[in-house]
């Protein structure tokens, strides 16, 4: 029965979606394996998620949910995580006494400049593979791709 369903089954178009899905799977496996030889061990591809939204500065919690897009229940779960490896803390809001303000420690922040320092040798990976030309290339049109679907985004939500 197997075997029918498979015979009768066609083939998936070769779209774009599923080339950035597999470039973005493949950079983060890459990105989250290089973290872990530098010798930060508790990095992982979801706490890489929620770091992505956490400002160098810091952010109050109820907006990094808010801004992650993730339950309120996961956020709170990878932050007892982060926090208990000292990568993160949380501190009192001194503008809402019930809010908390969520901050790397210096932990945090060294795994930050390390994580600057690998995406950039990752990036230089990337032109040795395909060329600088066609890196630039690459990066322009992904650039117009986003800020295209940005001004698209802000035009629907009414923002001029």
């Amino acid at each position: 029965m197997v075997k029918d369903l498979d015979e009768k089954t066609e083939a998936l178009p070769d779209h774009v979606g599923w080339r950035l899905w597999q470039a973005s799977r493949a950079w983060q496996a890459e990105f989250a394996a290089a973290m872990r030889t530098a010798g930060h061990g508790w990095f992982t591809e979801a706490r890489a998620g929620l770091l992505g939204h956490i400002p160098r500065g810091g952010i109050r919690q109820a907006a990094l949910i808010e801004r992650s897009a993730i339950s309120k229940q996961a956020v709170q779960q990878l932050l007892d995580g982060l926090e208990a490896e000292g990568v993160v803390q949380r501190l009192p809001d001194p503008r809402d006494g019930r809010g908390k303000l969520v901050g790397y420690t210096r932990k945090g922040l060294d795994a930050l400049r390390d994580g600057d320092r690998i995406k950039l040798q990752i990036e230089h990976g990337y032109v040795e593979r395909i060329g600088q030309q066609r890196f630039s290339a690459l990066m322009d049109a992904l650039r117009t791709l986003h800020t295209e679907q940005a001004d698209a985004g802000d035009e629907e939500a009414g923002v001029q």
